[in-house]
């Protein structure tokens, strides 16, 4: 069994490279490195492809060798997310369209002055919307809350090559309860918070729900304060399609009852298979996420 250890794979050289390539190659013409850096991943990182092969075969019913073809394509398309965060980054933005689609749900979550939840997941590319809200007057803070144990040396490498520096704070779930004291503050000022709710880690708090036809384990931190805030929760994605095209979803949590974690859990989770059934390749997470593979 490998649970998600608070860490996601990446180097400062591979994101050197990819910023090498941008800036020398153009967008399109990065891709290409990306045919060898997912090759290597088919090769050899054994347990990942086996997480993320069970995710197509099992839980979606692929055929073995779409299930194959599926774990190559999944490491692609993750390269081609990167990349173009990457490139946005660096003063590239006019290379991107940008389709909204539920956008007033935002809107009107900030005109209520109170304050909001959005709730993503890994998948697509939702660290880039930022870089798009300026298209339609979303003047908003956002705040990310995050339990990732990441070493800092990568943002700070992104943020120094960046011509444009990112808006997200930063909000860490620690031992302590602290950051409860920084969400409320950030709600009263009529500010955002995200939440990505897809990703448990292993000792911590979880709820049960099930997903592709099978229970398996999430945070249940998002989801307990979510529903005990008293503000409008909303379901955001950004999801690539062809070519430099991204698609904002956002969606309002409905009827969700007050300190009712489970039920805003139950409807996450519905939401968040019509887009995995929707953009299967796009879904971020290589470990064993049932908790069903020996």
């Amino acid at each position: 069994m490998n649970k998600w250890k608070g860490k996601s794979k990446g180097t400062i050289l591979g994101y050197r490279i990819f910023v090498w390539s941008i800036k020398n190659l153009g967008v399109r013409s990065s891709y290409f490195v990306l045919y060898f850096v997912a090759t290597y991943y088919f090769l050899f990182l054994k347990k990942s492809n086996q997480y993320i092969s069970y995710y197509f075969s099992k839980r979606l019913g692929y055929s073995f060798w779409k299930s194959k073809l599926s774990v190559f394509k999944s490491y692609f398309v993750f390269g081609k997310v990167l990349i173009d965060k990457t490139a946005i980054s660096v003063g590239l933005r006019n290379r991107f369209t940008y389709e909204f689609d539920g956008i007033e749900n935002l809107k009107n979550l900030l005109n209520e002055k109170k304050g909001g939840v959005l709730i993503s997941a890994h998948i697509g590319n939702f660290e880039i919307a930022e870089h798009f809200f300026a298209d339609i007057d979303f003047d908003a803070q956002i705040n990310l809350v995050t339990t990732d144990q990441e070493v800092t040396i990568i943002k700070e490498y992104l943020d120094s090559v960046a011509i444009k520096k990112s808006n997200i704070k930063f909000i860490y779930v620690k031992d302590d309860m602290s950051h409860i004291f920084e969400i409320n503050q950030a709600l009263s000022n009529n500010e955002l918070i995200c939440f990505t709710g897809d990703r448990y880690f292993e000792g911590s708090k979880f709820l049960e729900a099930e997903l592709l036809g099978k229970t398996a384990k999430f945070p249940a931190g998002p989801f307990l304060i979510a529903s005990r805030l008293g503000v409008p929760v909303v379901y955001v994605y950004v999801m690539k399609e062809k070519n430099l095209h991204y698609h904002l979803y956002a969606r309002v949590a409905q009827n969700i009852k007050n300190r009712d974690s489970q039920g805003l859990l139950n409807s996450y989770v519905q939401n968040l298979e019509t887009m995995l059934k929707k953009y299967p390749l796009q879904w971020f997470n290589y470990f064993d996420f049932w908790d069903d593979i020996d």
